[in-house]
């Protein structure tokens, strides 16, 4: 009896520890090294005029008016002041900037592969490039063709897309566009470089040839199952077509679901494109293809659908990287990073506890809140994932880091939901002006931060040269050039003018100050992949240190939050010198101390061993 007993406990106890045991986590290894650049196609840069958006390329798009002027926005105008065209519509600012189109385009990007090589990218990620109507492209015609007013030939495009079924593969066929964007992927190879796209696999747009064909024939649709319809159009029952939209979005027909995800037609049309995009001549060589993929609202989709979806992926490349948008507290993302779904999320949580403490002031978490903060995030994940997360501070989808900073104390960017309206320019009590210098110094301490820290570090197109504006669609302004002449902006929403123009240029300054951060974390290995271990929190003083190490190398840390110089003075096992990889001053230590003094909203970074 005792054996049975004991048999019985050991089976119960092996049982428990494999519930338990976390699984095994595979991450690319060159994701943690990557320094990652997103960029919004429309409004990146215009390489080919001659592909610009039409009337006609903007039909099923909100705000659906298709009788309005319509003409290509100049690239430096005023972004609130309304222009001659706009003016004939009668309707507000609002109501124009989602009609405007700029004519960004992947020839743009090409001829910008150079900029972002010596800003030191090492890695890109695109907002969607499918072909759709909006300007942000999240309402998908297609997932297997590019849009064809992103590529070098609109009319051979369509031809070609008119011939295909697109519910058979094997029909398709490579337009201009799509080969351009092969052209793209292989120049970002060449510079080392890497590049991953926006899967949208949540909802399509109305535009697109499955909803449309289920519009068009009904009940006698072969893509009537592709999404949920709450009732046709039925003279009898006196019924009228309708269907679940995301959110209530109609633009935006959600892909219908069951218990395991994306039911079985949509879902082989996504595992189908994955193919296209990961391996587009199909040599079973991924090296001509994407290197991952962002998803979009990931969090409307089924787990089931995801593990099968990155099992399929990492079939075709299993050093492929796939990240996702969650912007949801770390215990509700944590079922998508246990390595069987998501190698990575875009770290909202990180960009809500940078926010608190370093972007607010009078209402900033402490230090030694903010340290907590960041263990408690690095603690919910594996260790691996917590390597490869996107740390950002800002995204196509918030207020630009440096207007979050104005607007320092007023909204919580952490309470997302309750305050994502309030954080947009419609917002009169908002402030969308020019940043002055105290914003940028501390935006320069939070890229201190940021590259020093653990993660992958993420800079959202032109915030590296003094971007501002406030949430969507402000923080999709067109990038500033340095050879550009842009006008000032001088109006406000209501377009009464404003007390001051300001002025809109290139910051050098801040440029090279991204620059030399995403070098120092491009030239030390224990930045990228070193561990992290907190050596003060000084709440009185505002000032943060910590140290970054493995078995060869050691770069301390240290920040000053506060307003004013700081005294520092860090225990240290290291008795020789440090050198200040910011301003290169050397700094010995005395008595196996290290004393510093360190001005407002600055920083140190002191690697070991470094003078000779």
């Amino acid at each position: 009896m005792k054996q049975l007993l004991a048999f019985l406990i050991l089976i119960i106890s092996i049982s428990i520890m494999a519930q338990t045991k976390q699984m095994d986590v595979n991450v690319p290894a060159w994701a943690k090294k990557a320094v990652w650049y997103q960029i919004f196609p429309e409004r990146f840069s215009n390489g080919d005029i001659f592909n610009d958006p039409t009337l006609e390329s903007i039909k099923g798009s909100w705000p659906h008016d298709y009788k309005s002027p319509f003409e290509i926005h100049s690239w430096t105008s005023d972004w609130y002041r309304l222009e001659p065209y706009e003016k004939k519509n009668g309707k507000d600012i609002w109501f124009n900037i989602q009609r405007r189109r700029y004519g960004g385009d992947l020839q743009g990007i090409i001829d910008k592969l150079d900029y972002l090589k010596d800003l030191g990218i090492t890695a890109i990620y695109l907002n969607p490039i499918f072909e759709a109507p909006s300007l942000h492209k999240y309402d998908a015609s297609t997932y297997h063709h590019v849009d064809p007013h992103f590529g070098p030939d609109i009319d051979a495009d369509k031809l070609i897309m008119a011939k295909e079924d697109p519910g058979d593969s094997n029909t398709w066929d490579w337009t201009e566009a799509d080969k351009l964007f092969i052209k793209l992927i292989k120049e970002v190879h060449k510079r080392n470089m890497k590049i991953i796209i926006d899967g949208v696999f949540n909802h399509m747009g109305i535009n697109s040839w499955a909803f449309q064909d289920v519009l068009k024939n009904q009940k006698n649709s072969k893509y009537k199952d592709w999404f949920t319809i709450i009732s046709w159009d039925d003279a009898e029952k006196g019924t009228k077509f309708d269907y679940e939209g995301w959110f209530g979005v109609k633009e935006l027909p959600e892909l219908r679901e069951d218990k395991n995800g994306i039911v079985e037609g949509p879902k082989d049309y996504i595992f189908d494109i994955t193919n296209r995009w990961m391996d587009p001549d199909g040599d079973g060589d991924p090296a001509d293809g994407i290197d991952g993929w962002r998803l979009d609202v990931a969090f409307c989709v089924q787990h089931q659908f995801w593990k099968d979806w990155r099992k399929h992926v990492k079939s075709i490349n299993p050093d492929a990287y796939i990240t996702a948008e969650i912007v949801d507290p770390p215990k509700d993302v944590k079922p998508y990073l246990q390595g069987d779904e998501f190698d990575a999320v875009m770290n909202y949580n990180y960009l809500f506890a940078v926010s608190d403490y370093f972007s607010d002031d009078k209402t900033a978490v402490s230090t030694s809140k903010f340290d907590k903060l960041l263990k408690d995030l690095r603690n919910a994940f594996p260790e691996e994932i917590t390597y490869v997360q996107m740390n950002l501070n800002n995204s196509h989808d918030t207020e630009r880091l440096l207007t979050n900073i104005v607007n320092r104390d007023k909204y919580k960017i952490r309470d997302w939901g309750h305050t994502f309206d309030l954080r947009k320019g419609s917002n009169k009590n908002y402030d969308t002006r020019k940043p002055n210098d105290y914003e940028i110094a501390v935006n320069k301490l939070i890229t201190i931060f940021q590259f020093t820290y653990v993660g992958a570090p993420y800079v959202y197109y032109g915030e590296e040269c003094g971007m501002w504006g406030a949430n969507d669609p402000d923080c999709r302004k067109p990038m500033v050039w340095p050879d550009f002449k842009y006008e000032e902006e001088k109006y406000l929403p209501n377009q009464t003018l404003k007390p001051s123009a300001d002025k809109v240029e290139f910051n050098k300054d801040l440029f090279e100050h991204y620059k030399k951060m995403i070098s120092i974390r491009n030239d030390n290995e224990v930045l990228q992949t070193g561990k992290f271990k907190t050596l003060k929190t000084d709440d009185a003083d505002n000032v943060y240190a910590y140290s970054r190490f493995n078995d060869k190398d050691e770069i301390i840390v240290i920040l000053n939050n506060s307003n004013e110089e700081q005294k520092v003075n860090l225990k240290t096992n290291h008795k020789e010198y440090y050198k200040d990889l910011l301003s290169g001053q050397i700094v010995k230590t005395e008595k196996g101390t290290i004393n510093v003094s360190i001005p407002h909203k600055w920083g140190m970074i002191l690697k070991k061993d470094y003078y000779k």
